[in-house]
């Protein structure tokens, strides 16, 4: 207990003058005093604080760094492309030295001299080794890290009353659930075994597609600390020069990207949700290398339907589906005022059909930074699709400037069936409108027969009051209005199996004559 206290303390004093300055910008004085004004360099070096306070604090701080670079509800857009960078390689020596762990677990099956390091993450550290005649490789957890991590997410979760505190009206409803949310995340990174396990599910998946190289696990190395896997060869995918030694146009790589993420969000429901480029790669024969599955996820069938629904009605710009998606997937609370939504999420659309180029990100900052005014949230699963989508979105667009990635997920949904074609879904509309009319098409008929019944006998007489005094009437209007109202009743009555839109029809005309006569004799 004493170490969590010292903890808490040394965190709350490393972020304890950013947090001021944020106070300061809301009232000059802290208690009074007027909102100041910030300059982005202002705001852009904050961040760039902020970054090198949680590398220094270690990897559970990093981990949640890299967490909130995806949480556009909590963290403004500047400093989400600063968090972006703890993406990057972290010090071997950052929370212990794993090579104590390969040591401890596997020195008698593997022959450490051959051991060599590849790459740093915050909670985990690869090496090549050989084994068998193959060189594989090995993810291996950092020593001592799952009592720090637990206490560091004790710590977090202590600051969130503070937070709470001092946030605005419209953050609260995240805060309330953001160290929930930090907690399962970072705890599953850690869990290495399911790592291993989702690794497998995904590689089954793409077992018949050869574009696509997911590594093989070996078991019988594998534990709760280390992950053996086969080791992949491949250059980053966004290296020019080994896309062209492998054949691979720039465009058709960043296509089957877009197409293999989308594939394993909305058809496999379990997906990969770290596609930096560091974690991808292109074989010397042009395929696609995935590495580090930490941070992924299982989705269940629900949430499956929702979030492919949720693609769906962002893509057809559909306003009420996607309110009624947001509620399913738990972003909006149910008790949200519906009205004021759809009215907020018209502006969004609005705003974005009026911009030459839409990009997903753009989507996304628009839809969540308007949403702020309500009491929202974004759920684990729902932010890793949305990291997804904007993280994949920019390695596609690295590789070419000129990727519509809106366009590639469009088409994708067209192809597996989640939305119609343009043709088709016109098509449906009108089938939609039939349908909704034909009760209505097929009560015209009897309606016309007893309003032309009553006008015959008398009975049915219009009453209308002048605006002004007239000296006489233009009878020619008579003729019109009358020749107007059966030219449309004729349009109706093309539904109806019999020919009756031919008598209306020949009265329209006989009364339109009547119309122009009087027009020209007049």
């Amino acid at each position: 207990m004493k170490g969590y206290y010292l903890r808490y303390l040394q965190v709350l004093v490393r972020f304890l003058p950013i947090a001021v300055a944020f106070l300061r910008d809301r009232r000059r004085f802290l208690v009074f005093g007027p909102p100041r004004r910030v300059a982005e360099a202002t705001h852009r070096e904050r961040a760039r604080q902020l970054t090198e306070t949680m590398v220094d604090l270690g990897p559970a701080f990093i981990k949640i760094g890299q967490v909130l670079s995806t949480r556009p509800d909590l963290v403004p857009p500047i400093y989400v492309e600063e968090f972006a960078s703890l993406q990057d390689e972290i010090p071997e020596d950052a929370g212990g030295d794993p090579l104590t762990v390969v040591e401890s677990e596997l020195g008698d099956d593997l022959d450490l001299e051959t051991l060599e390091p590849v790459a740093g993450g915050s909670l985990a550290f690869v090496y090549t080794v050989d084994y068998d005649g193959d060189r594989i490789a090995l993810k291996v957890r950092r020593p001592g890290l799952e009592p720090m991590i637990e206490r560091d997410l004790r710590v977090v979760r202590g600051l969130v009353p503070l937070l709470r505190a001092v946030a605005d009206e419209d953050q609260r409803y995240s805060i309330e659930n953001v160290a929930d949310d930090f907690e399962a995340i970072v705890l599953e990174e850690l869990d290495f075994e399911r790592e291993a396990e989702i690794m497998r599910t995904i590689a089954d998946n793409f077992a018949d597609d050869d574009r696509v190289r997911i590594p093989a696990t070996y078991d019988a190395l594998c534990s709760d600390r280390i992950v053996a896997m086969e080791y992949i060869e491949g250059t980053k995918i966004t290296d020019e020069d080994a896309l062209a030694e492998a054949g691979r146009d720039r465009t058709e790589m960043a296509t089957l990207l877009a197409r293999t993420y989308l594939k394993m969000g909305l058809i496999d429901g379990v997906f990969h949700a770290d596609p930096h480029p560091g974690n991808l790669a292109v074989t010397a024969d042009g395929r696609l290398v995935i590495y580090d599955y930490g941070m992924s996820r299982r989705l269940t069938e629900a949430e499956q339907e929702d979030i492919t629904s949720l693609y769906r009605h962002l893509v057809r710009r559909d306003i009420d589906g996607l309110l009624n998606t947001l509620i399913a997937l738990e972003v909006l609370d149910q008790s949200v005022d519906r009205a004021a939504v759809r009215q907020v999420l018209e502006l969004v659309i609005e705003n974005l059909e009026g911009r030459s180029e839409i990009t997903w990100r753009q989507i996304i900052t628009e839809l969540f930074s308007t949403l702020q005014e309500f009491p929202f949230r974004i759920p684990p699963n729902v932010m890793l699709l949305v990291r997804v989508g904007t993280v994949g979105e920019g390695v596609c667009r690295s590789l070419d400037p000129e990727f519509d990635f809106i366009a590639a997920t469009r088409s994708f949904l067209v192809d597996h069936g989640f939305i119609e074609s343009e043709v088709d879904a016109l098509l449906a509309d009108v089938r939609t409108d039939l349908r909704e009319s034909a009760p209505v098409l097929t009560r015209a008929p009897a309606r016309f027969d007893a309003v032309f019944g009553q006008l015959e006998r008398g009975e049915l007489v219009v009453k209308t009051e002048p605006v002004e005094p007239s000296d006489g009437g233009d009878p020619a209007v008579g003729y019109a209005v009358i020749a107007g109202s059966l030219l449309l009743a004729s349009a109706v009555l093309t539904f109806h199996p019999e020919p009756l839109e031919v008598g209306s029809a020949v009265l329209a005309l006989v009364f339109l004559r009547q119309y122009v006569r009087h027009r020209r004799t007049g």
